[in-house]
């Protein structure tokens, strides 16, 4: 069987040539390549420059194509099974290049409250009282795509959208902000209930699908050429006219990896779970360093009512780019403050940041009825965007050189409602419910705001 995987490669001109022009005009991977014999190349995925591959060290000037050391390319290779992947071919290292799927659990359970229960819990009101509620800054909606003419049916007036610096996966077929009704239109809706002058970025890296078709599915790969294309984005240096005109890029990611059999086998150096150094956590990690506030659902593989495609395993189950120190990991709770019983808890898998989730927001309350009529914004996935839009009305006047994300994640942590037990960490909800007015009425924030 044909199993997808990703490698890097040394820095070859063909290369360079198809990372420079997929920030405008993708062309895959040109003729003229070298790569291993045994692996069958993706022609359609454009190359994407990592640097070093090595995480933590990876700065925007590493990743430029005209520097970048290493690019990951997707393909194929054959064997029996996962398990038989080899750790590397003619000295390439072979990586994971695992499905993803939306964190979305519990669809038939009734919602619990609605949107306006949740702007009175997140005290909204005050937050846009104070002149923070989005205002020139992006939020890239990482999902299944974004329906823009149904959030102007639920908002009642159109959001405000960036098509031209949004993202099409190769060979999909839609247009950005004209996507199905889906769970990426469910989380933008959701990330504007605290930021609604937002503007929202459309990447439907969860509507397509590498070349491959093994048992993992290959949805990495697509996530991947994501990030890069946000990256380049993001990147004023490489791309003038792009991110200059917002104060902060949030990056909202509703999804993750259910279960380790979709990986490699605990062992295999290529692993995604457990491997900062694998080229997808490279680079995630590398656009936070940029000052880039990124988040992740913490998953729905709680041991209360874990999702069917968890299969029972309810430990380690925040893994992966879910558990990196640079990112916030968000946790759920329904608007009577109670942790949602499918809401993954941690500690997170060993070998990534222990202490996830970092903290809870809100879920399963009637909001985009993106599923339909009377439907919830559940799972984790609606707590995600939920914190994400709590951020990004904070970056209104935090700006990211003085309070970047570190400092922000820090900010929120310790402003949290507490939930149980003395203040700090607990794997079942983090720090606590996020808070945002009460963080932006800390002295630190204050500071950050005189001078955006």
């Amino acid at each position: 069987m044909r199993i997808p995987v990703i490698t890097t490669l040394p820095s070859q001109e063909p290369l360079q040539e198809s990372a420079s022009r997929a920030r405008n005009n993708p062309i895959g991977i040109p003729e003229g390549v070298n790569y291993p014999s045994q692996f069958e190349i993706d022609r359609t995925f454009s190359a994407v420059p990592v640097g070093s591959a090595n995480a933590g060290l990876e700065s925007l000037q590493s990743v430029d194509p005209s520097n970048s050391a290493q690019f990951a390319v997707s393909g194929t290779i054959e064997a029996n099974s996962i398990d038989e992947v080899p750790t590397e071919l003619d000295g390439q290292p072979m990586f994971a290049n695992p499905e993803i799927m939306p964190f979305t659990t519990c669809g038939g359970d009734q919602a619990v409250g609605d949107h306006t229960d949740v702007e009175s819990l997140l005290n909204i009101a005050s937050l846009h009282n104070r002149g923070l509620d989005g205002d020139e800054v992006a939020v890239a909606i990482m999902d299944t795509g974004v329906n823009i003419p149904h959030l102007q049916t639920k908002l009642g007036t159109a959001p405000r959208f960036d098509a031209a610096n949004s993202w099409m996966p190769p060979g999909v077929i839609g247009t950005p902000g004209q996507m199905p009704i889906d769970h990426g239109t469910m989380c933008a809706y959701d990330a504007l209930i605290a930021a609604p002058k937002a503007t929202l970025l459309d990447f439907p890296i969860l509507s397509g699908r590498a070349s491959g078709g093994s048992a993992m599915g290959a949805h990495l790969s697509i996530a991947l050429q994501g990030f890069a294309k946000l990256l380049a984005f993001w990147a004023v240096a490489f791309a003038p006219g792009g991110a200059n005109r917002y104060k902060a890029l949030v990056v909202n990611n509703s999804w993750g990896m259910y279960h380790p059999s979709w990986d490699f086998p605990i062992g295999h150096p290529g692993r995604y779970a457990d491997n900062p150094n694998h080229p997808f956590n490279v680079i995630v990690s590398t656009l936070a360093r940029s000052n880039a506030d990124i988040l992740f659902a913490a998953g729905n593989c709680g041991a209360d009512c874990p999702d069917n495609r968890c299969q029972d395993v309810v430990t380690d189950t925040i893994s992966g780019a879910n558990a990196l120190p640079e990112v916030l990991c968000v946790s759920g709770c329904d608007i009577h403050d109670q942790r949602v019983g499918y809401s993954s808890q941690g500690p997170a898998i060993a070998g990534m940041d222990h202490s996830k989730p970092d903290l809870t927001a809100y879920t399963h309350f009637k909001g985009s009825e993106a599923f339909g009529t009377d439907t919830s914004d559940s799972g984790t996935s609606a707590a995600c965007p939920v914190a994400a839009g709590c951020i990004a009305a904070l970056r209104t006047k935090a700006d990211t050189i003085s309070f970047p994300p570190s400092a922000l994640f820090s900010q929120l942590e310790f402003s949290c409602k507490q939930l149980q037990g003395a203040p700090g960490w607990n794997k079942d909800t983090g720090h606590g419910i996020i808070n945002p007015d009460a963080a932006a009425q800390e002295e630190q924030f204050d500071s950050s705001s005189s001078t955006s």
